[in-house]
């Protein structure tokens, strides 16, 4: 009797590379999530970490299109920054080297008159 060790699905060579956020940028969008969840106007996120692109998207609800996505393109470092803010309808809010400069723009939903 031959047993043969196969593997399904074949190694290549160079594993792929996704870019990330880190730690610190996670902790500056986990912030603005949380005070946007506690005004009610958040209600879930999804993260996609891709080849060119980190995306992370929050939702009003579950089953519907993000509201706004906050992406790292780090190719874009060079040119107008690598941080965007994008909302539903495809628009850049807002774009900037910074981070914690390009998440105030959400920020400023959050300011509301009372009556």
């Amino acid at each position: 009797m031959n047993i043969q060790n196969t593997t399904p699905f074949p190694k290549s060579g160079k594993p792929t590379e996704q870019i990330a956020f880190d730690r610190s940028e996670l902790f500056l969008i986990l912030g603005v999530y949380g005070r946007m969840v506690a005004a009610g106007e958040w209600r879930d996120y999804g993260m996609s970490f891709l080849k060119d692109v980190a995306i992370f998207s929050a939702f009003r609800r579950t089953a519907e299109h993000p509201i706004y996505r906050i992406e790292k393109r780090p190719k874009m470092r060079g040119r107008q920054g690598m941080y965007s803010v994008i909302a539903m309808d495809g628009q850049i809010l807002k774009r900037g080297h910074d981070l914690k400069t390009v998440l105030r723009v959400l920020d400023r939903k959050l300011i509301r008159a009372i009556d």
